[in-house]
Order: C-alpha cells, then sequence, then structure tokens
C-alpha cells in the first residue's frame, strides 16, 4: 500500500514539522467548523455528502511524482469552494483525507497535518480567492461560470503542490543536493497537466449543477456581483 500512497506518506516529512503543521490544520479545522455552522442548511448538508463522495472518487486517480510514497492526483478543492463554499469545502476534503488515511492506507496518518494543510487549506484557499475575483470580473454566463470554474481548479492544484515543496524545505527526510529547484518545477509541471485536467472536470461538473438547480452553487448565492458606478447627480438637487 505504500507504493500506492496518495498523499505524503510517513517518513517522508520529519516528525516536528509534521507535529506543526498538525497543529495549523487542526486549528484551521476548528475555525472552518465554526464558520460552516452559519452555511450549512437544508440545501447545502445534503450537498456536502455529495461533494465528498465526489472528491473521494477522483482522488482514487492516483500519478507517481516523487518517490514511492507521494504521488500526484486530482484535488477536488475548487469543486468544493463553487458548490458548498470554503469552509465546508475545506471540512469536506479534511474528511476524505481522515478516511483515505485511516481506512485505506493512502497516505501516512503522521502526516494528515501536512496533507489537509496542503489540500484542504491552502489549495480551497486559492481556489476560493479566485472564485470571489472572477465572478465579479466576468459574466454570470455559462462560459463565465466555466472559466471561474476551470482557473480556479488548475491554479488551486499547482499552489497545493508547490504547499509540499515548502513542507519539504522545512522538515525533508531525504538530501536532494540543493535540488529543490528541481522538485518544486517537477510538482509544478506534473500538477499542471493534473489541474488542466481537474478544471476541465470542474468546469463541466459546475455548469451542469448551475444549468439545472443554480440555487444549489454556493459561490452564485454568496458572491454578488460588482455594484454598478454609481452616477452622480446632474444640477442643484439637495
Amino acid at each position: 500500500m505504500e507504493t500506492l500512497a496518495m498523499h505524503i506518506s510517513n517518513g517522508i516529512i520529519n516528525g516536528p514539522v509534521a507535529a506543526i503543521f498538525a497543529v495549523i490544520a487542526l486549528a484551521a479545522m476548528a475555525f472552518c467548523v465554526m464558520r460552516g455552522r452559519q452555511d450549512l442548511d437544508d440545501r447545502l448538508a445534503p450537498m456536502a455528502g455529495l461533494v465528498a463522495a465526489f472528491i473521494f472518487a477522483v482522488q482514487m486517480l492516483n500519478f507517481p511524482i516523487f518517490t514511492a510514497g507521494v504521488s500526484g492526483h486530482l484535488l477536488g478543492g475548487a469543486l468544493a469552494a463553487m458548490l458548498v463554499g470554503p469552509w465546508v469545502g475545506a471540512l469536506c476534503v479534511a474528511v476524505v483525507l481522515v478516511v483515505q488515511a485511516l481506512v485505506f492506507g493512502d497516505g501516512g496518518v503522521a502526516m494528515l497535518g501536512l496533507n489537509i494543510t496542503n489540500m484542504a487549506v491552502i489549495g480551497i484557499a486559492a481556489a476560493y480567492l479566485l472564485i470571489a475575483l472572477l465572478l465579479r470580473v466576468l459574466p454570470r454566463t455559462t462560459t463565465g461560470l466555466a472559466v471561474t470554474a476551470f482557473v480556479a481548479a488548475l491554479v488551486s492544484v499547482v499552489v497545493a503542490a508547490l504547499g509540499f515543496v515548502v513542507q519539504y524545505q522545512l522538515g525533508g527526510t531525504t538530501d536532494l543536493g540543493g535540488n529543490l529547484a528541481g522538485l518544486a518545477g517537477t510538482m509544478a509541471v506534473s500538477h499542471l497537466f493534473i489541474g488542466i485536467g481537474e478544471g476541465l472536470i470542474t468546469a463541466t461538473t459546475v455548469v451542469t449543477v448551475a444549468k439545472v438547480r443554480p440555487d444549489l452553487v454556493y459561490a452564485l448565492r454568496a458572491l454578488k456581483p460588482a455594484a454598478p458606478a454609481s452616477v452622480p447627480a446632474v444640477g442643484g438637487v439637495r
């Protein structure tokens, strides 16, 4: 199972750094629980379950990247951010990562903090920031929504992958001989191609849902379009 690990396996990052990121991940998830409670309703709760199941399924597609213990795969963070929001979306990804580590042995249990930080925190944060920006400047048409989903998914996958590079610089257990830039390049390029695939899947899924039930797309409900600039009144009206 170790050779098929989807995420960072035990022993890739040293214990102290793993512990620090475990605390970071725990604090971030606690904050997401607090904020997510404000969003949960009869419409969002079942959608969160569907999103978690979909993320679990897409993460089964695995691509070896670096050593036997690290690999690349579809993330699903941008899809979660668009459909259920950043707070509930991060919890969905975190739950999937915990189940994969504890039940299926995908990723080390001791590395859960690192994996959750990369995929549930950094990945979704990057995706939602882009979603919030693009939905304010692009038209809310099928094309605009598809472009938003594609770009957010692509960028979030690459940013999450580069999070591992930072973690490896802080506590990697194998000496790369000063070739950290090579690792960063490998992770970025490989995840760029993975991100293109995820972007297409995310855009197709979000557009399909929006056509049938636009009220189920969290980003369309929560992010209002930018208000037009007000025109000053002409004349001496007081």
